[in-house]
This record gives C-alpha cells, structure tokens and sequence, in this order.
C-alpha cells in the first residue's frame, strides 16, 4: 500500500483529522446521486439494456474478471455484448477524451491497462471515453448488432442511465475502516448498497444476500511467446519473483503461495507504469505477473516473463439471474 492507504484498515489520529474532509466529500456525493435519482440531473437512456459492474471502494475487487465472465456468458446465451469503461492512465496529457475503440494495437500507456487487457481477450468491443453515454452512443452506432452494454467501474458514473447495478466488494478486506475518502476507502457510504441490485464478494467468505466469485488459474503463458504455456508445478526449484501494480497485490501474491510457489514478491502502486529496471532481477529465473501488468511490460519483456491467467468462478444461477433481469 502507498499513501494514505495503509491507514484504510484502521482508525487513528490521523483519521480525526481527516474526517472533516471525508464529511464534506460525503456529503457531496450523496448530493449528487440525489440530484440524478430526483431529475434535477438528467441521464442519458440507451436503446439497450445497461449494466453496471463497480464498486463502492478504491482498489482492486475483481470489476474486470468480472465484467470478462459476464460478457462471456452473455454471448454463451446469445447476446452481442460490448464494454465501455472510462480508461485509466498516470500520463494525463495521454488521457482519451473522444470514445476510442481499444485495439491490440493500442499502448496501456494511452488506454489503460484494464481495457486493453480486456480487448486482448477478445470477446466483445471494448470502447473508452470520458464521456460514457458518447462512448456507449459512438459504439452503437458503429456496432449495430450490440444488444447489451457492459460498464466496468461504472457505478459513480449516473449521466448514464442503468437496467442493472453490479457492485463488488473484496471479501477479504470488505470495507476497511468503513470511512469515506480520504480517511478510508469509500467512494460512497455502505448503506449505497441497500439500492444495488447484485453484490458479489470476491474472495472471503459471502454474506447471505451476495454471490460469491473466486479468481481460479494455475497456468502461465510466456509473455514474448504467448502460446508457450506452462503449469505452476514446472518452477519448481527455481529462483522465482513476482511483481503486481494492482489494486491489491496480495491477492496475487498469495495465490502463488497456494499454487505452491515461493517468490521474492515486489508491490507496486495500482496502474503503475513498468519501466525495464522494474523487472530487472539479476537472480531471476522467471519473473511472475499479472495479464493486467504484462499489457505493460510486453515492449521490454524477456523469455524470463511468465503471465498468470485468472479467471473468475461464480455460480452459473448469477449469471441467468442477470439474463432474466435485462430480459424483463
């Protein structure tokens, strides 16, 4: 964890001093999610159906093997989906105003690493703007056979009109400390999820009214040989270390463990921009990371590189929950 974040599983001093801010922050965002829920603010409606996948705390839950899931048992009953997201880069300067079509020949430095890791997978149009009904309208247009529209990490975004809200939360850490930013981790309060339609908790244990999602793999493709592919059990013995720039990277870290890999393991901020000195290890045999780093560190990537693929594993009922839902 960087910053602040190391004091969101606590209360301290610190947060006394910062609860004012996070008051006012609160306050602001309740505000504005009246204005939207009143009229006062208007959405957009699109002629299909629209779901949200977000959450209601900064960090990594699960949002993008989620949104991968869904998308894939969407078309497995017949759907046309496409994915919209905001897009994600440090290099401001680089950020993508206009709804752009993420393609592989796209830079995670200029899309985002989320959407162009989802592009690479190669299920459904993956489209990013700051706009997300311009995003989601541009879209439609060039793909007329779109019949449901995926927004990931959509859940703040309410210019856009929604059929079906899905939040997740990270089973293990939950909320943290239960406050708002920036003395916790919230983007809205808890009780925003008494008005979600789905919550699903990824890892830990679910609660009564959430859907339980696990993140399953045990293969690693070799990122400058992608179709080289090899199981955990062929590291053995050898000096191994793992890197991830995600929202929490022990979630990574200790899914090596339970593959039964030992790593000389090194956190980065989330979204953190590789450079080549970062994966450079004099004592390395095989450097281990996520799809979500590795969009990032192709262009500098050595055969020592080996990728993890993660896929989610949820019960099938959720997905013809949400069928039924956007049918009706």
């Amino acid at each position: 964890m960087n910053g602040l974040e190391k004091y969101w599983d606590r209360i301290s001093l610190l947060h006394l001093l910062l609860w004012p801010i996070s008051f006012v922050f609160g306050m602001l965002s309740t505000f504005r999610h009246f204005l939207y829920l009143t009229g006062i603010l208007r959405s957009v409606k699109l002629p299909v159906p629209v779901i949200i996948v977000g959450n209601i705390s900064v960090g990594g839950t699960g949002k993008t093997p989620f949104t991968l899931w869904l998308a894939q048992q969407l078309i497995d009953d017949g759907w046309h989906p496409a994915i919209i997201s905001r897009g994600y880069t440090k290099a401001k300067q680089q950020k993508i105003v206009t709804p752009h079509c993420v393609t592989l020949a796209d830079s995670a430095d200029v899309v985002g690493d989320e959407p162009l890791l989802m592009a690479q997978r190669n299920l459904c149009p993956m489209w990013i703007g700051r706009d997300r009904p311009a995003v989601a309208q541009a879209l439609l247009l060039a793909h007329p056979e779109c019949d449901v529209i995926l927004s990931d990490d959509g859940l703040q975004h309410y210019r856009l009109e929604r059929d079906l809200e899905i939040v997740l939360i990270d089973g293990n850490r939950r909320f943290g400390n239960n406050l708002l930013l920036p003395a916790g981790p919230l983007r809205e309060p808890v009780a925003r999820l008494f008005s979600a339609d789905i919550i699903v908790t990824n890892g830990g244990e679910a609660k009564a009214d959430e859907y339980s999602m696990k993140l399953e793999g045990s293969q690693f493709y070799n990122l400058l040989n992608p179709t080289t592919v090899i199981n955990a059990a062929d590291f053995a013995g050898q000096r191994l270390h793992a890197i991830a720039g995600i929202g929490h990277p022990e979630r990574f870290f200790n899914h090596l463990k339970q593959l039964g890999l030992n790593a000389q393991t090194h956190a980065f901020a989330d979204h953190h921009q590789y450079s080549a000195a970062d994966i450079s290890f004099e004592d390395a045999e095989a450097i281990l990371m996520t799809e979500k780093d590795a969009v990032k560190c192709t262009a500098f990537a050595t055969e020592q590189c080996w990728v993890l693929r993660v896929d989610a594993q949820i019960d099938p009922a959720l997905a013809q929950l949400i069928i039924n839902k956007i049918k009706s």
